[in-house]
Formats: structure tokens, sequence, C-alpha cells
């Protein structure tokens, strides 16, 4: 099998074909890079590609890896980092003009610990700006859905979901403080994670909101995402919120039954009043899978789910402007009129307004942590559609709010926003496509710190399930839906 044919292959499978000889890290890492230049001109997900850096730490995996002495299951995996990750000497933009000439003067703890575990860092990933979700004019262009050009892959983390399912990188890290892993993840038919919050570290990365922000892995296979949260997560003295409990041996945690597994359907995801058909009848049709592997299912309620999105929109842009202050008083002009005026916005929202959004968010979580008294895990759609076309652009700002008013999906909407207020890790895993061939996903949360639980339930799914096999096919001029 050559090289190239190794590219969508999962972590852990190109892992075990560098110990049985199979594969080489050069050989894997030059076929990325191959792939890069191929077909990312379209995609748009990489902003700048370590090629020499990359090549360097591949050629010296690939010692190590015939001296016997491999640092890790992860010496050797080329990956990427969402550009929001400090790089020691690579400009780092956080996708906006303010920050266009950033460079780097160390690497951010994340990316330090994936370096120290002998992986291979192939370059950063586009975003849009601050990661504060759909911007009008990104720096380095709108990235689009491999799945579908014309589709959005989702936000911000788009570049991080676009290349992992275009087999660019065998995996990336993201962030996400209201759904911007778990989104593009469910958009682009990638598995996405979101941590418990402060169980990995923020040192290093340029924040959105430090009260919801998560660093996390998108991979192609949950026994990756479980592989690579090892590595990322721990104390670290750098970021004094992260936190201090032994981090399990999630890859050692994926086996086992689900038999007497309590799942819970939160019932305002399937609401039919917002929630589209094919989202509704594949969550439907994942639950019935879990049924069939032993769980028992129930339907819980999040009364307030719905009401997330203006808690969470409210609590970030106010935790945003106060991060951006200064910038946005010396460089007002440089940011995306969007991005300006959210944050603008959050500046001039009266305390008794936060006051209230705290309150409202202190009652969400209390919702979450009482359903998830009754059940094991909760379930339901990441998004309540696959996402729509691209937006227009440009548009007078008054005619684009109007228009995501009525889009079927945004950047991030309750499903995800709510364990992000929460601080409940929660997964999204490919559980089908809808009438267009577009993917979708599956949400599971768990309690605080039982990532393993969330990790051996979504590997059960996936394993009796297809989806995660399918990719996209690339041709001539367009994208569409591939077999494995």
């Amino acid at each position: 099998m050559s090289a190239s044919e190794w590219v969508y292959r999962g972590v852990t499978e190109q892992s075990d074909g560098f110990v049985t000889g199979e594969l080489d890290p050069v050989e894997l890492t030059e076929a990325y890079l191959a792939r890069i230049r191929a077909v990312d001109g379209q995609l748009r997900s990489f902003i700048t590609v370590l090629e020499d850096e990359a090549r360097e730490a591949a050629g010296r995996s690939a010692e190590r890896l015939r001296a016997g002495e491999r640092r890790s299951r992860l010496d050797g995996i080329p990956f990427a980092v969402k550009d929001q990750m400090l790089i020691e000497g690579v400009r780092v933009t956080g996708g906006s003009r303010v920050l266009a000439d950033f460079v780097g003067s160390r690497d951010a703890t994340v990316v330090r610990r994936l370096r120290e575990a002998g992986a291979v860092l192939l370059g950063t990933l586009n975003t849009h700006e601050f990661h504060s979700g759909m911007t009008r004019d990104p720096l380095f262009g709108k990235v689009r859905n491999p799945w579908n050009l014309e589709r959005s892959p989702g936000a911000s983390s788009s570049g991080s979901a676009a290349a992992v399912a275009a087999g660019l990188c065998s995996f990336s890290l993201g962030g996400d403080t209201g759904g911007s892993i778990r989104a593009p993840a469910s958009y682009c038919g990638v598995v996405g994670l979101k941590a418990t919050w402060s169980r990995v570290s923020r040192d290093g990365v340029i924040p959105l909101a430090y009260s919801m922000d998560c660093v996390g892995p998108l991979a192609r296979r949950v026994e990756d995402t479980a592989l690579v949260l090892e590595h990322l997560a721990g104390a670290d003295p750098a970021d004094p919120t992260c936190s201090r409990l032994p981090v399990p041996r999630y890859s050692e945690a994926l086996s086992g039954e689900l038999s007497g597994l309590r799942v819970g359907v939160i019932a305002e995801m399937l609401d039919p009043s917002v929630v589209q058909p094919a989202a509704i009848a594949t969550t439907e049709a994942a639950v019935a899978v879990l049924r069939e592997l032993g769980a028992t299912v129930t339907t819980v309620s999040v009364p307030l789910l719905h009401q997330t999105r203006f808690i969470s929109v409210a609590l970030v842009m106010a935790e945003a402007a106060s991060h951006h202050r200064k910038w946005l008083l010396e460089r007002y002009e440089d940011y995306d009129v969007n991005t300006r005026t959210n944050f603008l916005t959050g500046a001039l929202l009266p305390a008794g307004a936060l006051g209230q959004a705290q309150r409202m968010r202190a009652l969400v979580a209390r919702q979450v942590v009482s359903s998830l008294e009754e059940v094991d895990v909760l379930v339901g759609p990441t998004a309540d559609a696959a996402f729509p076309l691209q937006p227009r652009d440009p548009l007078p700002l008054r005619e684009e709010v109007r228009a995501s008013l009525k889009m079927p999906a945004m950047a991030s909407g309750p499903q995800t926003r709510v364990f992000s207020l929460s601080g409940h890790p929660s997964l999204s895993v490919p559980c089908g496509f809808d009438p267009d061939g577009l993917p979708l996903g599956l949400q599971l949360a768990t309690r605080h710190f039982d990532e393993a639980t969330l990790l051996r339930v979504a590997h059960a799914y996936e394993a009796r399930t297809p989806w995660h096999t399918r990719r996209p096919a690339f041709t001539a001029s367009t994208w569409g839906p591939g077999g494995p």
C-alpha cells in the first residue's frame, strides 16, 4: 500500500503501520504535503504550511522508530492546529488583520505536548476572526466544506474540520467556546471533542471567552480523539484554571458493553419547529443503535435549551470585549465589521444584563446536572441541520443579520452552547447524511470529567455504523459524497 492510501486511515492505524513497517513517518508526511498542494487551493483550510519543519520532524521520528525509541503512539503522526495557538517562530493571527504580523515567541502548551510526544506539525489552519463565529471577510478567505464547495464547514474551527475531512492531516486541534469544534465536526463528517472545561490547558491560546474556551481534537475516529486527549489533558502551571485531576488512559477505556447504560434524549433538541427532519431522523436512528447495543433510553428535558444562545452570546461578547478593549480603541478599522460590532455590543451591555445572564447560566448548568443524575449520557443532534450555502459576500450588515436569522443552521446553536455554558464534556460523531448528501452529527455529553464514558459510548456507536468510513470524493471541479 502506498503512503497516499494511508492519508484517510485513523491515527491508531497509521501508528501501528509504523511499527509493522508498512508505513514510514517521512512517507506519510510527504503524502499529506502533496495532498495539501493538490487540493487546498480550493478548500483554503491551511494558512501556513511548515513544509521544511515537518520534513525535519518526520525524519527525526523515523530515526527514533528505527532505533526503537518511539516517544508515544503519536510519534510521526502529522497534525495541524487552528490559527489560535502559539507556535514558536510562526505567524499566528487569530484570523484577524489586528494580528496579521504577529509571530509566536513560544509554543502553546497543547502544541508543545504534542511535539514532545513526537507528532509532526504540518502548519496552521484557517479560522474566523478571533474565533467569534461567521465573519463577512475572513483574512485568508472563507474555508469551503470538502463535501460541497458551496457550503460552509461551520465556525470557527472551519479549517480544522475541513482539513481532517479532506485527508490533509491525521488530526487537528480546534478551539470551542460555544460549539466551534463540535459544529464544524458535524458539518464535515468527522469526530470533534470538547472536553470538560479546564481539562485541557489554554496557555498560549488566543482567547475569546475565558470562562468557556476549550481546546480539543478533531479526527476521523473516536479512538483517535481518545489518544490525542491523553496527551493534551493534564495540569499545567502556566494555566491556573487547568484541572489537576489525574488523566485516565482514555484509549484503554473504549471497550466494554453498553448494557445497563442509561441514555437520555434531550427533548428540546428534537423540536420539529426548529430542527430539520433529517437531523431528527438521523438522531432517532442513532438512538436505536444505542438501544441495540444494550442501553436503556429515556427522554429528559433541559427547559432553558433554546435560551442558551442569548445567554451565551451576551457572556461571550462581554468577555471578548474586555480582552479586546485596547485593540478596539487602537485598531478599530482592522476588525471585520461583524466582529467589532459584536465586541462593542459586549462592551456596552449593562451590568444588570450580564448579572442576569450569569444567573441564567447557573440555571442552565443546574438543569444539565439534574438530567445527568437520571442518566449516564445525554444525546441529541449536534446541529439542527447540515450547514446551508455560504453567505453572499459582501452583504450590508443589516441584510446579513436578517439573513442569518433565517438560516436553518448557525455556526453554533443551542445544542452545543448548552454544554459550553455548563462546562460538561461533549463530542460530535458522524451519524448520517441529509437528502443533499451533507454530513450530520450526533452529540453526546456526560458528567464533568467523565470523558471516558463519553468516548466509550461514541466508540461503540461508531463501531456499529458505517458513517465514519465515508469521505468526500474529489473530482475535477467539485466535491461530493464518496465511498470508504
